[in-house]
């Protein structure tokens, strides 16, 4: 259910779950994670998904069952925050719950019109992920993020372009080619210059 392709420098890992709306179990954060340290040498890292959703959080029978305080989640979005290459998320679709992580952790983040944001953990009781409200108050400063986790807000795409939780609005047909023309000096660069930047920043 997690697919990943190298071409070159440039990895691909593509969440096919569309059926469920891409919702994610334990098993396949792990196999993200995994497929994300696996890609070391590469220079740049897309993350998507397959269908109409980039991804619904945690798959309900398996939140019940403990995985939405499941640590598995900060394992992910370590990994991919600590990719020494650019990330780009090229977001098919709507962002909710628990996925928010891998996308905060990611250097850019695309999506299409029809995507919206929204993260419940007021609602649900659960608290997010350690590093996600720090790396969500750095992109859209702190009230908004209070706006987000605290206030249950639903963002859509336009509104996040203008917070700054999402840095461009892409028709789907060209999401995938948006995120291989961002990558592009990165790859066709030193990767030790790509990572120098990266630090830098």
């Amino acid at each position: 259910m997690i697919h990943s392709a190298r071409d070159g420098d440039l990895v691909t890992l593509t969440i096919d779950r569309p059926d469920k709306a891409n919702s994610l179990t334990r098993a396949m954060l792990v196999d993200l994670a995994s497929a994300v340290r696996g890609a070391t040498g590469a220079k740049a890292l897309i993350l998507t998904a397959a269908g109409r959703v980039f991804s619904a959080g945690a798959d309900l029978d398996a939140a019940r069952a403990g995985l939405a305080t499941d640590p598995t989640w900060e394992e992910l979005s370590a990994a991919i925050a600590g990719f020494e290459g650019l990330t780009v998320a090229a977001l098919n679709g709507t962002l909710a719950g628990g996925a928010f992580g891998m996308a905060l952790a990611c250097d850019l983040r695309i999506a299409v019109p029809a995507a919206k944001f929204f993260y419940p953990v007021m609602k649900l009781g659960f608290l997010p992920q350690p590093s996600d409200p720090a790396r969500l108050a750095q992109l859209v400063g702190p009230a908004r993020a209070k706006l987000i986790l605290m206030s249950g807000a639903k963002i859509e795409a336009p509104e996040a372009l203008a917070i700054g939780l999402i840095d461009r609005i892409v028709e789907p047909e060209a999401l995938i080619e948006t995120a291989r023309t961002l990558a592009a000096d990165a790859l066709a660069a030193n990767a030790a210059h790509v990572s120098a930047i990266k630090r830098m920043i």
